[in-house]
């Protein structure tokens, strides 16, 4: 059966007190109670540094692991990949990595790994076609480009091949066509404000894919406050993940 796995992009905001998280807790105990009521979160740490097997196995503990519906980690894919290499040359930094993930993926919490491409970063398909076959199968990742010159068919079409999924990423000033390239859906949720009209059309949205046979990954937007974490909780009831 596909699920849903929705969240926010962090976890860790005192101002979330008190309207997510409790005034009593601290804020070691942020990612715990965050998964009692979310079942995924997007982790930019990864994007910056090479992540402790100590950090990521303490992850592990405080998230909650079954056959059915087990809380997974979206982990950005670190900068050098995405903002230095730009995919050239990446091969045994890929596998670097990836290896550091291990141990959230050997306690099976490793969700997809995001690419986020650098606005400035124009389409090269021959580059993306040469690098995607160096990505293990056996990890779901999603690619987001900044550009709009890679919003292409032939890009879509590399992506699909190699079953990467285009990550739907929607901001104020940039959305991108909602086009499926994997097994899963990956979006983005960017902007400043989703009224109640435009989340229950997102909730039918979700339950379309889902009803499709196709797993959905889903973050909102963080900021200063817990909306976002709010209408995550409100989607994960109305598409009713857990029956």
């Amino acid at each position: 059966m596909a699920q849903l796995f929705a969240g926010t992009s962090g976890f860790s905001y005192p101002a979330w007190k008190p309207a997510f998280y409790p005034k009593t807790v601290a804020a070691k105990g942020f990612l715990a109670h965050y998964a009692t009521r979310l079942n995924s979160v997007e982790i930019n740490y990864t994007f910056r540094q090479l992540p402790s097997a100590k950090t990521l196995e303490g992850w592990a503990e405080a998230t909650p692991y079954d056959s059915g519906a087990g809380f997974q980690f979206a982990c950005k894919a670190h900068m050098r990949l995405t903002h230095i290499l730009k995919m050239k040359d990446a091969e045994s930094f890929t596998e670097l990595f990836l290896k550091a993930l291990e141990p959230l993926r050997s306690a099976r919490r490793l969700g997809p790994v995001l690419f986020q491409f650098p606005p400035t970063f124009k389409v090269d398909r021959d580059r993306l076609a040469a690098y995607l076959p160096l990505l293990p199968r056996d990890i779901r990742f999603a690619f987001e480009f900044r550009h709009a010159s890679w919003l292409t068919d032939s890009v879509f079409e590399t992506l699909a091949q190699n079953g990467v999924a285009l990550c739907l990423a929607e901001s104020d000033r940039l959305e991108v066509p909602k086009i499926f390239t994997a097994d899963f859906g990956y979006f983005r949720l960017r902007k400043a404000d989703y009224p109640e009209a435009d989340r229950a059309a997102l909730a039918e949205q979700v339950k379309g894919l889902l009803a499709g046979g196709r797993d959905v990954y889903l973050y909102f937007k963080h900021e200063e406050d817990p909306n976002g974490a709010i209408w995550a909780e409100e989607l994960l009831r109305s598409c009713s993940y857990t029956e």
